[in-house]
């Protein structure tokens, strides 16, 4: 098919650093891709040229050879399947098997996409083509010492109201890894809580459900989901032990960006009053395409004009982000605007509760996994309106005045989290762990809200100026005024930690029933 095509803009991927093309991809082997149409995420009906623009590019694919699978026209996504041979007629991708350490044999592409002609401008995005990894866990291995929060040490320290949740969607997102039922049930009986109902919601990957199951998979995916099963199984164990009478969803997509986008696309159309997500990447990660992360984006902004608050761990490497060139990074998707980015605390020698940081203040590369709380500003993000008030300078010279994370913070490093893992006690923490605390309170306090004011984007009420004329969340959180910054060697200099809000833990960590008070006044 000799027809006119097109460059799609912000498309070019460079080669993944660690890879080597080893040779192309098979013409017949099966692709799935999620292509992505202009427009918001519509929160109120469906527009007609959204349905014209999804006539127009089904017809399209069609005469490729493309299957058009599924059509998500709230989000604007189109679903389609094909072989090899196709997509690359259809896209101009070059589809090539590339292999690196990380993740063995994977199909990829280098180089701007193009789309045929007649979708210039409809067409915004086309995920799956390439399947390198972009989404990293953000949890720390645990202390293993005695002392650990139990589900009712995190009601205590963080003064939940009362209450299991009822009536509350929560979701829980995931990338590779495992679900294992006998031990979200081994938890819930040592803590004397009910097993809530966990509907697991495979998005073209399914996890292992058995460490049978886990122990038949190819030694890659057995590595990515060994790796993935201990922050699934905190993730789950910590909501439902805070919120056993909800209505729990824990989503399962690839780590691709066709993952990403098919998260977010479910999440919308199922519409909890929250989500946990504890997987991300550094925003200026080369692997992460700025197609994508525009994509991904417009997605979460949508969520957050349903009324979806997104709690994501804002990382677990301090202000560097696990990238050692010496600058500050900030972690994508936590740097979004439309998400509530949630740091780390510990408690100290004292009984204080302070920022997190364990020497070397990262992970990468240490044993026993140490880290401190992630938090900086955005090189790409610009400030929010809502959050113009903050003084945060950033630590890159000459940077953009860009959005600010964390928004707020719970425990991450020492004692860490009372979990059990293959029928064992194991206890782990990061601010995977602190970013369900925050997504279980808020579904608590949720529940409690009169109708009008629940089902709210909660971060932008955060910054608003209560009925004392302050920001609410001077009321609804307890500041975190001491630690250590959250330096990460490099860089030698992290955000300091001080009165008020600042870069390592926002504005503290939640009092349930004062934000409880505070949402039933705004």
């Amino acid at each position: 098919m000799s027809e006119q095509h097109v460059a799609l803009a912000g498309s070019q991927r460079p080669a993944k650093a660690d890879a080597t093309r080893v040779r192309d991809a098979d013409p017949k082997a099966p692709v799935k891709v999620t292509i992505s149409l202009r427009g918001k995420v519509a929160t109120d009906g469906i527009p007609d040229e959204r349905r014209q623009d999804a006539e127009k590019t089904k017809a399209v694919l069609e005469r490729y050879g493309l299957a058009v699978d599924d059509v998500r026209l709230q989000p604007g996504s189109i679903e389609a399947s094909g072989p090899v041979s196709a997509m690359n007629a259809a896209f101009h991708a070059g589809l090539g098997v590339y292999r690196s350490a990380e993740q063995g044999e994977f199909r990829g592409r280098e180089g701007e996409l193009k789309i045929p002609a007649e979708l210039d401008g409809i067409v915004t995005g086309v995920f799956g083509l390439d399947e390198r990894r972009v989404a990293r866990r953000a949890a720390a291995k645990g202390s293993g010492f005695t002392g650990s929060f139990t589900p009712g040490d995190i009601e205590n320290q963080y003064n939940f109201p009362a209450g299991q949740g009822e009536g509350q969607k929560i979701g829980i997102g995931e990338f590779p890894g495992g679900y294992f039922q006998d031990d979200l049930e081994a938890y819930c009986t040592a803590h004397n809580r009910p097993t809530p109902q966990v509907t697991v919601v495979p998005l073209g990957y399914n996890p292992p459900r058995t460490l049978q199951a886990l122990k038949q998979l190819s030694p890659q995916q057995m590595k990515d989901a060994a790796e993935g099963l201990p922050e699934v199984m905190m993730d789950v164990q910590i909501v439902a032990g805070l919120c056993p009478a909800a209505d729990i969803s824990v989503y399962f997509a690839p780590f691709t960006q066709k993952g990403w986008i098919d998260l977010f696309d479910r999440v919308i159309a199922d519409r909890p009053v929250c989500l946990t997500l504890s997987w991300g990447l550094p925003e200026d990660a080369l692997d992460l395409a700025r197609l994508a992360f525009a994509e991904i984006d417009k997605r979460l902004e949508g969520a957050a004009d349903l009324g979806i608050t997104i709690c994501i761990a804002s990382g677990d490497d301090g202000c560097g982000d696990g990238v050692a060139d010496g600058r500050a990074h900030a972690d994508f998707p936590s740097v979004s605007a439309f998400v509530l980015s949630v740091g780390g605390t510990m408690i100290d020698t004292s009984g204080q509760e302070v920022s997190w940081w364990q020497a070397p203040g990262h992970r990468t590369n240490t044993p026993g996994g140490t880290g401190s709380s992630g938090g900086g500003v955005s090189t790409i993000v610009p400030r929010p309106k809502w959050q113009q008030q903050v003084q945060v300078d950033s630590l890159n010279q000459g940077s953009i005045k860009g959005r600010i994370v964390p928004d707020v913070a719970a425990l991450a490093g020492p004692p860490g989290y009372d979990l059990t893992l293959l029928g064992q006690p194991s206890p782990n923490g990061g601010t995977s762990a602190s970013a369900p605390v925050c997504a279980s309170l808020i579904a608590r306090v949720n529940a409690l809200l009169p109708k009008d004011k629940q089902q709210r984007f909660l971060t932008p009420l955060l910054y608003q100026s209560g009925t004392n004329g302050h920001p609410l969340a001077q009321t609804a959180c307890r500041d975190i005024a001491k630690g250590h910054d959250n330096a990460s060697h490099p860089p030698a200099v992290g955000y300091p930690v001080r009165s008020g809000y600042d870069a390592v833990t926002g504005w503290g960590v939640f009092d349930g029933v004062a934000l409880l008070k505070a949402l039933q006044n705004s």
